[in-house]
């Protein structure tokens, strides 16, 4: 069964309101006749409501950039999987180096967030990834394996269905700097192959695996040929309509 590319725009802590209603209506135009991809957006928290609006009837899917592993309660500054659920949203990101790093989220906290998700037909993104220490000293699959076995250990076979994960080498994120395109591709063919063992060959072949990491319209070409790379999750190249607009002009062959 081919897996349908996915290619999304993180805007991580950029754009206001206005800023975002914007670029929207120019995303939807430039984009309104890409069927070959889907496209999903996930603005910051203030913008989500106003992109629900936007992207009503449209190619595009929304998504957000984290949330909380409680139902609701007195968690100050939390957002809930029912409140993104409630306001439209089907993806969102989880365990983004960023998370890891600058607020200490943990793997175990970070498959708490992606239960829960799944428990409100939201469909997580997993972000996993190594640091440049880690990549030289030949620590990356361990590393990998380490943040995925924390999902593994309770997700069962049906939850693992309706997952989607993202490798993005920490030392590649908005650095300019790039993984070779078989170094992103035997990194998603080890994930897709931890999958297999752990589940089955049907859910290891049918499960999406981005790539992230300084994905711009240079290397999606390449990235996308490669066979186990199921589309790209893009930061500073989503900020702006042509740039993101661009990256869907791959060769697509392989689908």
């Amino acid at each position: 069964m081919a897996r349908k590319p996915l290619i999304v725009g993180n805007w991580k802590m950029n754009k206001t309101v206005t800023e975002s209603i914007s670029l929207i209506r120019e995303i939807v135009d430039f984009l309104k006749r890409e069927q070959n991809t889907e496209i999903a957006i996930c603005p910051p928290f203030t913008s989500i409501w106003v992109a629900r609006e936007l992207l009503q009837d449209t190619n595009i899917l929304l998504g957000a950039q984290n949330m909380y592993y409680k139902d609701e309660g007195a968690y100050t500054g939390e957002i809930s999987a029912k409140m993104l659920q409630n306001i439209g949203c089907k993806f969102v990101i989880l365990g983004h180096s960023e998370r890891r790093i600058y607020f200490k989220e943990s793997s175990q906290e970070i498959a708490s967030k992606a239960k829960q998700a799944i428990n409100y037909n939201l469909i997580p993104i997993i972000c996993v990834g190594e640091n440049l220490e880690e990549r030289e000293l030949n620590q990356a699959n361990y590393i990998i394996q380490e943040q995925i076995k924390s999902v593994f250990e309770i997700f069962k076979m049906h939850d693992m269905e309706k997952v989607i994960f993202a490798y993005e080498p920490i030392w590649a994120i908005g650095t300019g700097k790039s993984a070779t395109p078989e170094e992103a591709n035997s990194m998603i063919k080890f994930i897709r192959a931890l999958v297999r063992e752990k589940y089955t060959e049907k859910i290891a072949e049918q499960i999406k695996i981005l790539y992230g990491g300084s994905v711009n319209h240079n290397n999606i070409n390449e990235l996308m040929l490669k066979p186990d790379i199921d589309g790209a999750l893009v930061g500073g190249a989503s900020l702006n309509a042509l740039t993101f607009s661009q990256l869907f002009n791959y060769n697509s062959r392989k689908y």
